[in-house]
Parts: C-alpha cells; structure tokens; sequence
C-alpha cells in the first residue's frame, strides 16, 4: 500500500502539482505573515533599544514626590555629584550624559527623522566610548557637532559641511566635526543623533551644568552590585536612585515587550488568520482529492485492502505533499514577507529599519501547516471514504452529505452566529477598556458561525443572482447550478475571500469614521488658524509666543503653557492662556458659568470639574513650584475633548511662579486666515526652524489620521496577501472542479455546447462564488466596523460612522476581479477536453 500511494503520487502529476500549489498556498500565508509580523515586531524593538554595554551602574536623579502643599520637583545632578562618584571605591571612571531633542535638517531644509526619533547629546572629552569616531574629531564649541554614520549616508553630510539644526530656540549653523558609529536604537529606526561637546551640549538642551545621568564604570574586579554598594553609600540616598547596567538592560526589554503589546497582539491576529485560511485551503483542496479518488479507493477495498490501509495510504500521500509544499511554502513565504515590507514603505509608511526576522517558530509554524494540517486535512475525508462500501463506490463517484449532517452543520452555525452577534451586541453598550475583549470574542464567533453557515447561506444568495445569469442563456443556467451543486465546495472557495474582506472593510469603516470624527473636533473646537508646536511635541521655548505676537498679520496669539500645582492636596496641571485673546481662539462649549479667563478666575473642563465636584463660583487654593500660593475661582466649565481639555488660567498668573516656562503649543489667529503664504509667513518668523511646525486644522487632523493611515496600510498590505490566496486557492478549486467534471462537460459538448459557452460557464461560475465571498465579507466588515465605532464612542464625542460607499463598490469590484482573474486557466482547460477523451474519463 505504501508504494502504491507513492506511485499514485506521480503517476497524476496535474493534480499532484495542484495539491502541492494549494499546500504551498496555505503555508505561504502563514509563513509570509509570520516573517513580516517577525520583522515589523523586531524593527520596533530595535528602534526602542539602548545599549548597556559601557555602563556598569547608571545614577540618575530621583524625584521628589509631592507632599501636601508642596508641588514635587526632581534635583540637578553636579559635576560635584559626577566628581564624588568618579572617586567611589571600585570606580573606574564617572560619564555625565546629557540628552534631548535636536532637529536637524537634511540639505532640503527637512528634518531628518520623524521628530521624535531625532535627538541630540554630548560627547565625553576628547574620545568618547560610547562612540567610535570613524573620520574627523571631537567636537569643539557651539559651531561644531558631530553627526551619525547613518544619517551621514542618508542626508549625504560629510566632515566639513554646514548642517542647519536647531533645539527650541534659533536655527544653528555649525560644521560637521567628525562622524561616529553608534547602537542608538532611534539611529536604526530612521532618525538621527548629534553630539556636541559637554557644555555646549548642557546649554543647548536646557541642562547648563548639570546631567541628565551619570554612567559609572567598574574597575577590573569589581562587580556591577558592588559598585552600586558602594555608590549608594557615598552618594545622598534623597537625591539619586542607582541601576545596574543589568537592570537596565533587564528594565528596558520588559518596558519594550509591555510597550509592543498592543502591536503585537494585532500582529498575532493577523497571523491567526492566516493560519485559519491556510488551513481550510489545504483541508479543500483534500476532501474535493479523495471525492475525485473515491472509485480508485473503492477498487483497492475490492482486491483486499483494508480501510485503515485505506486511511494510510491516503495519509501517506498527504505527508508526502505535506513535506514538500511545506518547504517550497516556507521560501515563498520569506519572499513574502520582505515584498510586504516593501509594499508598505511604498505606501508611505513609516516603518524603522532592520533586518528580515525568520525565527525557528515560524520555520516550526510553516512545516506544521505544511505536514501536520495536510495530514489531518487527509484524514477526515480519507476515513471516510474508507467507510464506503467497495460496490457503492464504484457504482457512484459523489458521496452526497446525508440531511442529518447538514442539520448538525446548520445548528451548529447557526448557534455560533447568534452567540457572536449576542456578544457584539453587548459589547457595543460597555465601556472602551471593558468592551474591546468581548467584541474581539464575539467576532471571532461570529466568523466561525458565518463560515460554517457558508453552505447554507450560499443557495439563496446564488439564487438571487439568477436573473442576471439567465441573460447568458445556457452557460449562465449551467454556472449557478454549478455553484449551488456542491456546497461545502463553494463555501470553502469563497470563504478565504470573505475573511480578508471583512477585515478590509472594517478597518476600512472604521478609519474613514475616525477621520471625520477627528475633523469635527478641530472645527469644534479651535477657532485659530494655525497651531505652532515642537515636531516631537516637547515644549516650546516662550521666545515663540512672543515672536509669533509680533508677525505682521497675526491679530491673536496665545500659548498653552504648562505649569505644576497643588490643589486640595492633588497635583494639578495648570494650562496658561492669554486670558484676553483665549475665547476668539478656541470654540468649545460652555456647561456652566462663562467662559473667562482673565485675573484668577479659570474654566475647567466637565470631567475634571465632576470629578473634584467644582462648580461655577468654587473658589480654589492653588500652591506653585516656587511655594506661593493663590486663591483661584471657577469661571465656568467647558466641554473639553481629546485636544483641549483641562485647568485654563490666565499666564499673566501663572508664569510668574514657574522656574522654566514652556509652551506645548501657541495658538494662532490671522487677518487672512489659513492659506500657503500666511504659513509661509509665520514660518520665516520663526528662522524657517526644523523642530517648530506650523500647522493649520487640516494639518492637525492629517497629522492624526497618518497612525490610522499607516494600520490601515498594514492590513492592506496582509490582506493583499490574502486576496492572491483566495485568487490561487479559486483557481486551483476550478481547475479541480473542471478535473472532476471532466466526463459532464464532454457530454455537453457532445450534445452541442460550443468551446466559448463552456469557457463562459466557468468563468460565470468563478465569478458568482468570488461575488458571494465579497458580499458576505462586506457584509461582516460593515457590521464590525459599526461595533467598534459604537465602542470608540464612549470615548470619543465627536465619533460618527461613516460608510465609504465608493470604496465598498471598489472591494466589490475587486470580489469580481478576483472571480474572472481565477477564471482564466480553468476555463480553457475545459474548453479544451478532447470530447470523447472526455466522456471516458473515470
């Protein structure tokens, strides 16, 4: 038995080749969205990353928490500290490190990375370990700086030039001293990292003669441990915590894995899906393999086989397939991988950059789709064809499903649809945090419930297109029989193409929402024309409020300034404004009182004001940074949202208690409102400076909707994998299907049905199993992306669905291109049976 289910192997080499295709197919899939997941995963750790290697024991300021009236500061580390450390028993040597955000501009005037990705530092002395000169030298004072070797490559720098940078102040000129090597997970992931000389570094950054850490260095035989020992003993216990290098590299993993969660569980999805629909390709492609061999099966019981040498050679052939397709999926899926990486950096993405990630799970993962599901996929439908009587089988190739396994099937579906849509339901009324566990269960049930339903749901949905196919006479007739003849088959067939549409759809709906939803909260809410902020949203220097006040054209301006203070005990965040200028720029909603800010009245916004149960007319006791203290009252409540929200006070008030004042945004009004040359104009004021950008409402929301916009070129970009599955899987079961129907359309084409009217009934065919796969995919899409709209609604006020009617026709269009692009082969196959070949074919 064993070598005659190796021979059958060979001896059908077109089904052989197609089994092998639809193996493939499955195990590509998987393997192709496990690198690309993999690598997209492992990109951002990198990006994240830091190296320890140099730091045995890392000493870094420890905040002073708040305490009853006193507002919670974080002490200065000195080069005395530096110097005392240095000096420790056990220390080799003592680095003060001193980091922040550095725009530089590339040779286009455009900053190099993506704001936050681009940070500044200084170098240590004359030579630096922690970074390898590799041409020119050390820096020198404020015009010169040091650029890495990356971002040497990417902007075309070299030792020499003149670079255009700045922090939060002016725009600098100074010359590029030297290039150097670096570990900087930022530097791999896109962006750039400048180092100037020590206290050139503290000026620029904000740190004049202090450290944002000290990295100490053990000498030869001393431990990491016993260097912090011995630092926590010299050094004052109430100002500075220290870190092994140990712990921080231990620390940094753990807050990486935490901080990749969330992208990575939407990364696993995927690849649970592309698990499911390779699995169900490759358990089709059987069933419909052994129903094709049920005669030949037959014969072998009637000579003296068993059914379970029967079932094993049947397995024998699966393993053997098994094997080999899932080597040759495996490469595919490699290749995959990196073209998706490359799709989505075409698309505009921002993805960091680093090496293709195959891990042994995925090689483990693509074998066991390729061996273990092939082989359980051979094993159903083998045991049963096992089980039928050698005379009945040889007596009829098509072993119909008995009505009591429809029934089973059937409540079996049904009952997971209702459970799904139950939980959908309930999960649409919970709140966001509670709600997103219940509605991904209630999803994947109901998917499941569709898929098992798909048999049963595909007879009246094919019905409904019959009118239409009637307009192609006998072909059209012959293909929706056809589709509806079998099922379990058109289920199958059409079901990989509804998973990955449902998943387009939703994503599809719920980014166009979220979109709108966005746009209606900035035309809400602010009433300026431009919004002026850091590109890495770090504060602003003052020096822009005052500059952009003075721009000819600019007719009210106002910062929102941050400042700490006490109330009732609690640490509040207070939001500084220009009290007279505040109420023309912003446009949100009075619940109570009035909107006024001027003096020591403020507003507060609803949910903070319920929360500490204030109320128009509530006086407050405020305690600033430098001690003072000043009673407050409520003006009025606002409605505040997802872009204003909070404390608004007068910076009149304000800014004299704060030790260093700064600007998360300023607010802009002009005479001519928003336009290209107003822009222009307000950028000019500001030197034309990297780090500051000037954006209008338009800007704003763009700038939000590129995170929606670079998921939803994620799923597209999986997702385009999934529609080439279900384009091949389509073919294949066509091409199977004209294999098995071989004898049928030889005696249709005997009684007179033309090559062309065979070739259209195919293709009718394809075409109407692809349509009812994207309608039931659009179908499900909509739905689940109205559920999670209803969800995102409890957190967002503005939030609106919306239905993208024109890119629902497309994905339509698309289900439609699909059917006739799979079409093709299968139909001038059968059109070329040799008739009476045909009519004898087993």
């Amino acid at each position: 038995m064993f070598r005659t289910a190796l021979r059958n192997v060979l001896a059908h080499k077109a089904r052989l080749m197609m089994t092998v295709l639809a193996v493939m197919l499955g195990v590509a899939f998987v393997s192709g969205t496990l690198v690309f997941t993999n690598t997209l995963s492992r990109a951002f750790e990198n990006s994240s990353a830091q190296g320890f290697d140099g730091v045995d024991v890392a000493v870094r300021p420890k905040h002073q928490a708040a305490s009853g009236d006193r507002v919670g500061s974080t002490p200065d580390l000195t080069p005395a500290l530096l110097a005392k450390a240095e000096k420790v028993p056990g220390a080799a040597s003592a680095t003060g490190v001193v980091s922040g955000f550095t725009a530089l501009a590339d040779k286009h005037g455009k900053l190099v990375g993506d704001g936050w990705q681009s940070m500044g530092g200084n170098y240590w002395g004359t030579e630096d370990p922690r970074y390898k000169l590799v041409s020119g030298h050390a820096p020198h004072g404020k015009g010169e700086l040091l650029i890495d070797s990356e971002t040497a490559r990417r902007t075309g720098y070299g030792v020499g030039d003149t670079v255009r940078l700045s922090v939060d102040g002016p725009v600098l000129t100074p010359r590029v001293a030297g290039v150097f090597t670096t570990d900087d997970g930022n530097v791999a992931a896109g962006g750039s990292l400048t180092l100037f000389d020590t206290p050139t570094a503290q000026t620029l950054l904000g740190k004049k003669g202090t450290y944002d850490e000290i990295d100490v260095t053990a000498a030869p035989g001393t431990s990491q441990s016993a260097l912090k020992a011995a630092l926590d003993k010299a050094l004052p216990a109430g100002q500075v915590s220290t870190t092994t290098g140990e712990k921080l590299a231990a620390d940094q993993a753990e807050q990486i894995s935490a901080s990749m969660s969330g992208l990575r569980q939407a990364l696993l999805v995927f690849a649970g899906i592309a698990l499911f629909v390779g699995t169900f390709i490759i358990a089709n492609t059987f069933t419909m393999l052994v129903a094709q061999r049920t005669k030949e099966l037959a014969l072998l019981r009637a000579v003296g086989a068993s059914r379970g040498q029967v079932t094993r050679s049947v397995l024998t052939e699966a393993l053997a397939v098994g094997t080999v397709a899932g080597a040759a999926g495996l490469a595919a899926g490699v290749g995959i991988g990196a073209g998706l990486r490359a799709l989505l950096n075409s698309f505009g993405a921002s993805v960091p950059d680093g090496p293709l990630v195959v891990t042994p799970g995925t090689v483990v993962a693509a074998l066991a789709v390729g061996i273990v599901i092939t082989v359980l996929a051979a094993w159903l439908p083998g045991r049963r064809a096992a089980k039928i009587p050698p005379v009945a089988a040889m007596s009829s190739v098509h072993a119909t499903a008995t009505t009591r396994s429809l029934v089973v099937r059937n409540t079996i579906g049904t009952l997971f649809a209702a459970a799904g849509a139950a939980v959908v339901f309930a999960a649409t009324t919970m709140n966001t945090d509670t709600g997103q566990g219940a509605m991904g269960l209630g999803a994947v049930l109901l998917i499941i419930g569709v898929f098992v339903l798909t048999p049963l749901l595909s007879r009246p949905l094919i019905a409904a297109a019959a009118p239409l196919l009637r307009l192609f006479g006998v072909s059209g007739r012959l293909a929706r029989q056809n589709a509806v003849r079998n099922p379990r088959r058109t289920a199958a067939t059409a079901s990989a193409l509804m998973i990955g549409l449902t998943l387009i759809t939703g994503m599809t709906v719920m980014a166009g929402s979220l979109q709108k939803s966005i746009d209606k909260m900035a035309a809400a809410s602010i009433r300026a024309d431009y919004v002026v902020s850091m590109a890495n949203h770090t504060p602003l220097s003052p020096d822009v409020a005052t500059k952009l006040a003075a721009t000819d054209g600019v007719t009210a301006s106002s910062p929102l300034r941050n400042g700490a203070s006490r109330i009732g005990g609690e640490t509040e965040f207070l939001t500084g404004v220009t009290g007279s200028a505040i109420g023309e720029l912003t446009d949100l909603k009075v619940k109570q009182g009035r909107f006024d800010v001027s003096g020591t009245r403020i507003v507060v916004d609803a949910d903070r004001a319920k929360e500490q149960g204030w109320k128009a007319g509530s006086k407050l006791t405020a305690h600033f940074e430098d001690g003072k203290q000043t009673t407050l009252t409520v003006a009025g409540v606002y409605e505040g949202n997802e872009m204003i929200r909070g404390i608004m006070i007068d910076d009149k008030v304000l800014t004299p208690h704060l030790r260093a004042p700064a600007d998360m945004q300023v607010l802009v009004r002009t005479a001519d409102g928003a336009s290209d040359a107003t822009k222009d104009r307000l950028a000019k004021a500001l030197g034309s400076n990297p780090a500051i950008q000037v954006q209008d409402k338009q800007d704003i929301t763009d700038g939000i909707a590129k995170v929606f916009t670079l998921m939803l070129n994620l799923v597209y970009g999986l997702l385009g994998m999934a529609v080439v599955v279900a384009v091949l899987g389509v073919i294949n079961t066509l091409a199977m299907s004209v294999f098995e129907r071989s004898q049928e359309i030889g005696m249709l084409r005997a009684i007179g049905l033309e090559r062309g009217s065979v070739k259209r009934m195919v293709r009718l065919e394809s075409l109407v199993i692809s349509l009812f796969g994207g309608v039931l995919g659009i179908g499900l899409g909509v739905f689940f992306g109205w559920a999670a709209g209803e969800l995102l609604g409890t957190r967002m006020a503005t939030y609106e669905l919306v239905l993208p009617w024109s890119r629902l026709v497309l994905f339509l269009l698309l289900a439609a291109l699909v059917g006739v692009l799979a079409a093709l082969w299968p139909a001038r196959r059968a059109a070329r049976l040799n008739v009476l070949g045909a009519i004898k074919a087993e």
